[in-house]
């Protein structure tokens, strides 16, 4: 069995009611909703929250909300795998086991029905050991970074690299923060994301975006509608 988890706690210090203030039209978590059903691959698609709204509305939108999430797993502190650990436990002991998992951020709003599907075939087909997570590209070479002072000083992490070429360094790439496929196992067992065992799905750079600050949002928002537009002329 196939199951989508969307992490979605009421809580959220730098934008409050995160989860569900509204995107472009539809309350944030919405997307990835509605990305998650659009791509057929998933025999549940479980929202693991500790609110009573969160859980309603993604009840409305054809989402399960089966448990509530312990008050642990639901403060500031809490990580991702020991929310989506508990999900799967709760899951295989009152309805049924469970195969291969889908961690989705509720804030993912550029996700695509598309990708979802992708990345669990590559998940499937080349039995990878661990995960297949959306990733993208840095848009400039990390190794010519560096860091600033109190003072307004700067150095660099490695000088060496100051006189090299952009193009002769080896590219590099981040989580783009969207999905996290794997089996059961590997989340039970707490796998590392970034590990050997993993694959990287890579997306365009235009299509990601950290939804952390209200700065974060109004960018997204904009990046969001650009897109769209695109679509529609398309």
């Amino acid at each position: 069995m196939n199951v989508a988890v969307i992490p979605a706690r009421g809580g959220s210090k730098r934008i409050p009611r995160k989860n569900l203030k509204p995107f472009c039209g539809l309350p944030i978590i919405a997307h990835s909703i509605r990305a998650a059903i659009d791509a057929k691959v998933f025999d549940r698609i479980v929202v693991s929250t500790d609110d009573p709204e969160i859980a309603s509305y993604a009840k409305s939108e054809g989402a399960e909300a089966p448990f509530v999430r312990p008050a642990s797993l639901s403060d500031d502190h809490a990580t991702t795998v020991p929310v989506i650990k508990h999900a799967i436990e709760w899951i295989q002991e009152h309805r049924s086991p469970v195969g291969n998992v889908c961690c989705l951020y509720a804030t993912a709003p550029f996700v695509r029905a598309r990708d979802l599907q992708a990345a669990h075939s590559i998940l499937v087909e080349r039995k990878v050991g661990a995960y297949v997570f959306s990733a993208a590209s840095f848009p400039f070479p990390i190794q010519r970074a560096f860091r600033v002072a109190k003072d307004g000083h700067v150095e660099m992490f490695e000088p060496a690299n100051y006189d090299k070429r952009s193009q002769d360094l080896e590219p590099a790439y981040q989580d783009a923060g969207q999905f996290y496929w794997g089996s059961a196992g590997a989340f039970i067992r707490n796998e590392m994301f970034f590990a050997r065992e993993s694959i990287a799905y890579l997306l365009p750079r235009h299509r990601v975006q950290d939804i952390d600050t209200p700065e974060d949002w109004t960018r997204a928002e904009l990046m969001f509608r650009m897109l769209a537009d695109e679509d529609d002329r398309s």
